[in-house]
């Protein structure tokens, strides 16, 4: 895991005229077949897809989902990821708070009356604090999938990193359903562990009133081979299909707002402390 020391200095970081604008081309995001991160990326989604079997995400909901391993505001956990950068993301190599502010701002730009919305895009990766906390890299990011069943062809490296994983060789979860039966929900499927669980089981658990639709994107906004490959659809229920649409709308800032232009943190800290405090209010369990 990359550990950023004492972070950047915010007197240069947080002001943008002092940034050049770097936004990247589309067509150059989530590119998993070359450049400067390949190896780095590669290597996290070999161990993630080598060590997470369905005994060891039950374990992992267990040790994590009782909330009992801090007690943090909501702002408190966003400046924790100033120390984090995110080993599988081949877009960028800075911590991720800063892409927590990038997504906000990116739905706030087009949904001014949505802040639920925009306070998922900032929280959304709040999860990673796990890696902050003991947990490696590849049980905390990169894309997620079910487990008990079939690994899809879109899911990230399939081809070259589960051959010695436990369960590829178990023919019981060899089959398009496994252990799940069709159309059975994504909520009841089990799937790979990382920050988009666990941070869906903090908020339940300290019961921030964030609406349904918020909830869900947090749970499964990684889940790329389902909401931008079309798999997995076999395993979905109805409520899933209503949901797919905010996902897939959520996942156009998550996306394509990263750029190494930084935003002036400071002056939007009264704007998502008020929405902090009025969905994720206090100090919460973790």
């Amino acid at each position: 895991m990359r550990i950023i020391g004492e972070g950047p200095d915010p007197s240069l970081v947080y002001r943008p005229n002092l940034q050049p604008s770097n936004a990247k081309d589309k067509t150059t995001f989530r590119n998993y077949e070359g450049g400067e991160l390949h190896d780095r990326v590669f290597n996290t989604y070999r161990l993630m897809h080598t060590h997470q079997t369905l005994d060891f995400i039950k374990q992992k909901h267990i040790q994590w989902s009782s909330c009992s391993h801090a007690k943090l505001t909501m702002m408190e956990a966003i400046e924790l990821l100033d120390k984090l950068v995110d080993e599988s993301d081949p877009d960028v190599d800075f911590p991720n708070s800063f892409h927590a502010f990038q997504t906000a701002e990116g739905i706030r730009q087009q949904h001014p009356d949505k802040d639920w919305f925009q306070l998922v895009g900032l929280i959304h990766d709040v999860g990673k604090v796990m890696a902050l906390w003991g947990e490696p890299q590849w049980a905390v990011v990169g894309d997620t999938y079910p487990v008990g069943c079939r690994f899809q062809d879109s899911i990230v490296f399939r081809d070259s990193t589960f051959s010695e994983n436990p369960d590829f060789k178990q023919s019981a979860f060899s089959s398009e359903y496994g252990v799940y039966k069709p159309n059975c929900g994504l909520e009841n499927v089990t799937m790979s562990w990382g920050h988009d669980e666990y941070l869906y089981q903090v908020l339940k658990f300290n019961k921030c009133p964030i609406p349904e639709e918020g909830m869900y994107i947090i749970r499964f906004h990684s889940f790329y081979p389902w909401h931008h490959h079309g798999d997995y659809m076999h395993l979905c229920d109805d409520k899933d299909m209503r949901m797919l649409p905010w996902v897939k709308e959520f996942n156009k800032f998550d996306l394509y707002t990263k750029s190494d232009r930084l935003l002036d943190a400071a002056t939007l800290r009264q704007h998502y402390q008020q929405l902090i405090d009025k969905f994720c209010p206090g100090v919460l369990s973790w």
